[in-house]
């Protein structure tokens, strides 16, 4: 029997009998990401157009770091999303400068604005398709504003590092309520220092996850859709794994753990199985292929298809359309 997307979501994350694997994509449109409106009017037409089972908002990435004062580069072209221009710290001591912000500061408030437009948007249309807000980790910020110097000061200098943290996470948790507010289903909590290549396991845990967690505590119980992107090689999977939330989402057809071995750490539902750099290149025909193989690794229940991470946005619109045709081919 046909389930609603909502239905089919839910069903996912409980790791119940679906009719079919939820279906999800995103890529930056860098074009429009800087109009809330106009994002959120592009965001639901791929929704339409790719039959997506649910929208990740897309907001422009370095939207949590611009507001403490990173200078960035916006090309407001298709194809080349923003980039950093100037960083925000250039002493360690300026990391003690960084004050909490409201939830609807500057680019945290079209943010926000975004998740409100969505929702408007949708009831104007008569759709219901459940919608997650993007929220990076604090220190994930702090690496935006910083680069990688982050790390250097993080051990020479950790009470000024530590200080700045605490002013993020409070934004953050502000921004949270506005979202829930603006009628989220949840949140997409991507952090991307998480890495062994960046950070012991130990950093980790002072750093990252004790702010993590009181970020995700603000939105845990009142939101059914949450998920945790891990982004990077060589993570502290394990660790991040035990995370209150409902999903994970990791580059998991280039990156360790696989699917396979990841059902062995966690019963989570996975958000997972698209390769999205060969997604930019493959055939249609492959595709189904590819797919199934994920499908088999994982099990078809507590399974989300999406892409490990953000799409190429000069990938081919029948190569995302393919990815949906695909499940009909299980």
């Amino acid at each position: 029997m046909k389930m609603e997307k909502k239905e089919r979501v839910l069903a996912a994350i409980q790791k119940e009998e679906v009719d079919r694997p939820p279906f999800g994509m995103w890529y930056h449109v860098p074009h429009v990401d800087q109009d809330p409106v106009h994002l959120a009017e592009i965001q639901i037409q791929q929704a339409q157009d790719y039959d997506l089972d649910f929208i990740k908002l897309m907001p422009f990435g370095n939207y949590s770091a611009a507001d403490f004062g990173l200078s960035c580069t916006y090309h407001c072209t298709a194809d080349k999303p923003v980039f950093e221009r100037k960083f925000a710290i250039e002493d360690p001591k300026e990391w003690s400068e960084l004050k909490p912000l409201p939830g609807i500061f500057g680019n945290h408030g079209k943010t926000v604005m975004i998740a409100q437009q969505v929702a408007r948007q949708q009831k104007k249309a008569g759709l219901e398709l459940p919608f997650v807000q993007t929220v990076f980790s604090p220190l994930t910020t702090a690496k935006k504003l910083a680069g990688m110097r982050l790390f250097q000061d993080m051990r020479s200098h950790p009470q000024h590092v530590h200080a700045a943290l605490a002013a993020i996470t409070e934004t953050s948790i502000n921004f949270v309520v506005e979202n829930l507010n603006a009628g989220v289903a949840g949140f997409f909590f991507a952090t991307q220092c998480a890495t062994r290549d960046w950070v012991t396991e130990d950093e980790y845990k002072e750093f990252g996850l004790f702010y993590d967690l009181k970020v995700i505590e603000a939105f845990t119980d009142s939101t059914f859709f949450n998920i945790l992107h891990i982004h990077g090689d060589n993570t502290w999977f394990n660790l991040l794994a035990t995370y209150p939330v409902h999903c994970l989402n990791w580059h998991d057809r280039w990156s360790e753990p696989d699917l396979a071995t990841a059902r062995k750490i966690s019963n989570k539902c996975f958000m997972g199985g698209i390769n999205e750099i060969w997604l930019k290149t493959a055939k249609p025909e492959q595709i189904v292929k590819h797919i199934r193989e994920a499908v088999i690794a994982a099990g078809i229940r507590g399974l989300m298809i999406t892409p490990g991470c953000v799409a190429d946005p000069t990938t081919p619109v029948e190569n995302f359309i393919a990815c949906r045709e695909a499940l009909g081919h299980l």
